[in-house]
């Protein structure tokens, strides 16, 4: 306490004690001021990056809804496609059958007949792969 005292009726009389608590007081000031600036620039990048996250995550959701939209869609298509290629395997069928007709008749009676040939169900140059997508798979891991 004593050091205090001393210390402090020193700064009072010497100006070179005074100068330097001018300078102690001016710096703690100084890094208060930049102490408060720097809680204020975290502070905004937190909320900066919480909107961020918010828009990115309805991103994420209308994004998932489309995946799911185009999902529903493909598998209709996918129905569909079956349906017209059973209907087309039902035709080639039939065509066959009629086929055979038009051929008992051309050797039974002796008829010239014109027998079509008989098209191959459409095929697709590779063979038909489900695609199936996720939300896993646009997810943001940066």
């Amino acid at each position: 306490m004593a050091i205090l005292q001393r210390s402090a009726s020193s700064s009072d009389s010497d100006p070179q004690y005074a100068n330097i608590d001018e300078r102690k007081r001016k710096r703690m000031l100084s890094n208060r001021e930049s102490a408060r600036r720097s809680r204020m620039r975290k502070q905004k990048r937190l909320q900066d990056l919480a909107q961020e996250v918010s828009a990115l995550q309805k991103d994420s959701s209308q994004i998932s809804e489309r995946i799911s939209v185009a999902t529903q869609y493909y598998i209709e298509m996918q129905s569909a496609n079956n349906v017209l290629r059973a209907q087309a395997m039902e035709l080639t069928e039939r065509l066959r059958s009629l086929n055979s007709v038009l051929q008992v008749v051309e050797e039974v009676g002796g008829y010239a007949v014109d027998i079509p040939e008989i098209p191959e169900p459409w095929q697709l140059p590779c063979p038909i792969q489900p695609i199936m997508a996720s939300v896993d798979m646009f997810e943001y891991d940066g």
